[in-house]
């Protein structure tokens, strides 16, 4: 098949620059110093994804097998595991987790799937039940992203019946403590208001890691554009501000 011969040639061109006489920097990388990048190329997808561009959408992705496939090898070098063990577990894993597909079982709704592939992971695979639901949620990944898969599950548990107005009302008091508390006491009360915002956006099914990266990306076009004018105008940033914000509190075109 194509595929695999595309796949074939991406895993010998990695052994490629791996080998003692291929890339000094490919051959100096392990999994902790790849870390970094693969979240970084995972964002860099995502934002490919938000902007619709499938060219981008594509290399993106490209750049996602070849971190994967390299830290797959990596293991493979140290005798661990091979590529051909972690294809062969995840092609297992979606077989045995959809019997549905694969077998004979039948499902009404995606509910039925997600619950069904929660038992099979005790019942067939052999994982011990958590002591608790807060121990599903992965302590390693990225504080927002976990804070916003928390709430996820505390809902799902009946441990949430929260609303939109009354979040807002949460947020408003929030802000409130923020900035009237002490010192000692900021960083805490931030990360309170940081979390009941992300709740907000669990209750409006906006995704809290997307919203803001389009935030990002929202402020970065908007400074480009300042520093564009200023520097044709040859004035300063900030005088290039006000004039936009006075523009835009008197209905002015900015």
């Amino acid at each position: 098949m194509e595929q695999a011969f595309a796949f074939k040639q991406l895993y010998e061109t990695i052994v490629r620059l791996r080998a003692p006489d291929g890339c000094p920097w490919d051959r100096e990388q392990n999994p902790q110093t790849l870390r970094s990048d693969l979240i970084e190329e995972t964002f860099e997808c995502v934002e490919a994804i938000d902007e619709h561009d499938p060219a981008h959408i594509r290399e993106e992705l490209g750049d996602l097998f070849l971190l994967v496939t390299m830290i797959a090898y990596m293991h493979e070098q140290e005798g661990i595991f091979s590529v051909e063990e972690v294809l062969n577990g995840i092609r297992e894993k979606l077989i045995r987790r959809h019997p549905h597909v694969f077998g004979t079982m039948s499902v009404k709704d995606s509910a039925e799937v997600l619950k069904n592939w929660a038992q099979n992971k005790v019942q067939q695979e052999g994982r011990a039940p958590k002591d608790s639901w807060t121990d599903t949620v992965p302590r390693g990944i990225p504080p927002l992203e976990r804070a916003f898969k928390l709430q996820k599950k505390a809902a799902d548990m009946g441990f949430d019946g929260q609303n939109v107005n009354s979040l807002c009302e949460t947020i408003a008091k929030e802000l409130n403590t923020v900035q009237h508390a002490p010192q000692h006491t900021v960083e805490e009360e931030l990360g309170k208001l940081l979390f009941t915002v992300v709740n907000l956006c669990r209750v409006l099914s906006v995704d809290p890691t997307v919203a803001l990266q389009k935030a990002n990306v929202t402020f970065v076009n908007r400074c480009t554009a300042v520093e564009k004018k200023a520097l044709k105008e040859q004035q300063p940033c900030i005088k290039i501000l006000k004039e936009q914000q006075e523009a835009q509190q008197y209905g002015d075109d900015p």
